[in-house]
């Protein structure tokens, strides 16, 4: 019988204003990790420009798009056809009056398999994204791709534990987190680049499952409030490991290979999800 496979990859790159400048270099990406054989090919979060949420401006709301007609989702549904891989999409979206931080699944045929939209929204100091997204109201899923069942989650999204096992209830193989995610404004000394790894490499071993992480390197300046990306892009395996990495300054792809079938025995081996006491759990939880 064959073994089911899957390699993934993850995109590390700065970003400018330029929407076009920004797309050319996220296919020029995508087609890197084609010829590396990658299946899944995960872009940053907000590819499409500068991580506008650092201030509250009404102009970019004139940046957002139906799923349908962003230019960014339709330029690589295209490429995901050509390559015959899946990307998932992050772009701004705009659903009648109602704008969401959201992710289109393209799979390996260019069809867009559904919408994300980024469920936990962060307001505080560079991060303000309450001004700008409705929490999402799509609720987590997974993906059932040509390459194997995904979940994804956006950002902000990857530091809580129940959204990965929501994503993990419902069949996905594979997390994966497109992200912007880089200095504190109110403290320039604060590192948070290791627990933002450790948090997901969690995620890992409590779902015994890999986790992709994609984030954006480089200093942008919003109108005069400038924010430092800080890269540290990652492939974790089901039992947390590193097994690839960027730094913070690199750009690039970095590419893993993971056996399915293997996981899926090491998950039902394990028993985390045959032990589950969900009759306890509601208690305190909401």
């Amino acid at each position: 019988m064959m073994t089911r496979t899957i390699t993934v990859a993850a995109i590390q790159s700065s970003f400018g204003p330029d929407m076009k400048a920004n797309l050319d270099k996220v296919e020029a990406f995508v087609c890197d990790a084609a010829k590396e054989n990658a299946q899944v090919i995960l872009p940053p979060e907000l590819f499409q420009g500068i991580y506008f949420p650092t201030r509250q401006d009404p102009k970019w709301f004139e940046t957002a798009y139906g799923v349908g007609e962003h230019p960014c989702v339709r330029a690589l549904q295209k490429l995901a056809k050509s390559l015959e891989v899946v990307i998932p999409i992050s772009f701004f979206e705009k659903e009648g009056p109602r704008h969401y931080n959201s992710v289109a699944i393209a799979d390996t045929d260019g069809e867009i398999l559904g919408v994300y939209r980024k469920s936990h929204i962060p307001d505080g100091p560079g991060y303000q994204e309450k001004y700008y997204f409705r929490p999402g109201d799509t609720g987590f899923k997974a993906w059932k791709t040509r390459h194997g069942t995904i979940g994804v989650g956006i950002c902000w999204d990857q530091w809580y534990p129940e959204a990965a096992r929501a994503m993990m209830l419902e069949g996905a193989e594979l997390l994966l987190y497109p992200t912007a995610i880089g200095t504190e404004p109110y403290d320039a000394t604060l590192d948070t680049s290791g627990r933002w790894q450790r948090v997901m490499q969690g995620h890992a071993v409590a779902n015994a499952v890999p986790v992709v992480a994609a984030n954006r390197i480089g200093v942008e300046d919003n109108d005069g409030v400038s924010q430092s990306y800080y890269g540290h892009s990652f492939v974790a395996d089901h039992a947390g490991d590193l097994v690839a990495q960027f730094g913070s300054t690199d750009e690039g792809v970095l590419v893993a290979r993971f056996d399915l079938d293997a996981l899926a025995r090491y998950r039902a081996e394990w028993g985390f999800f045959r032990d589950r006491r969900t009759d306890l759990y509601a208690k305190g939880l909401v």
